[in-house]
């Protein structure tokens, strides 16, 4: 055997294991989603949990823009400025992630008005990622520990409802939650320059 049948025959023995590998991945990813979905405790909330996927919508972070408007400082007024500049490139980054990954959502039961929103692609969950993006703008600007437990609980259940309700599985929000921070650290610093 010669030096290159060695190194294509290794090759081609790592692409299998990788193979396998991602296969398990994805198993375990929709063994989650089922848990999740199945899971007697959280049917008790299921309310609570459909409320915060209508809530991910952006709802939730409009109220706070507003009450923040309204009644906050002129750092507060920056700080909006500098959460929607965020909650925006975020979102737009998390839709461009769909495209090109194209993964489809798991097959789920249509409850209430919201699935006429839902595109085809999955990973990663869109409402995860802004949810993930407005905690990290909060811990930057608002480091109050109250602030930040409330912002990152809310996000948490966005992140939880999208399983819990089927329309995504737990790698889509984890690569959101993921998504959302890291666009979020790195934007923070230079929107927080802009609007000074």
């Amino acid at each position: 055997m010669t030096a290159v049948h060695a190194f294509l025959s290794t090759f081609r023995g790592i692409g299998r294991t990788l193979d396998r590998g991602v296969d398990r991945l994805w198993d375990w990813d929709e063994e989650m989603m089922e848990a999740v979905s199945s899971a007697r405790v959280l049917h008790l909330l299921d309310a609570v949990l459909l409320s915060a996927t209508y809530l991910g919508y952006g709802y939730l972070w409009a109220a706070v823009a507003l009450a923040l408007i309204v009644f906050g400082t002129k750092a507060d007024h920056a700080a909006v400025l500098i959460g929607l500049g965020v909650v925006i490139v975020s979102v737009f980054l998390s839709q461009t992630m769909k495209s090109i990954t194209g993964r489809p959502r798991p097959q789920f039961h249509r409850r209430g008005f919201h699935h006429q929103f839902l595109s085809g692609s999955s990973f990663p969950s869109n409402h995860t990622t802004a949810a993930f993006a407005m905690g990290y703008v909060v811990l930057r600007l608002f480091p109050w520990w109250p602030n930040i437990a409330v912002v990152y609980t809310m996000a948490a259940l966005i992140g939880l409802s999208r399983v819990y309700l089927r329309e995504h599985f737990p790698l889509d929000v984890l690569g959101g939650a993921a998504l959302g921070t890291w666009v979020s650290h790195g934007l923070l610093p230079l929107f927080a320059r802009l609007v000074q």
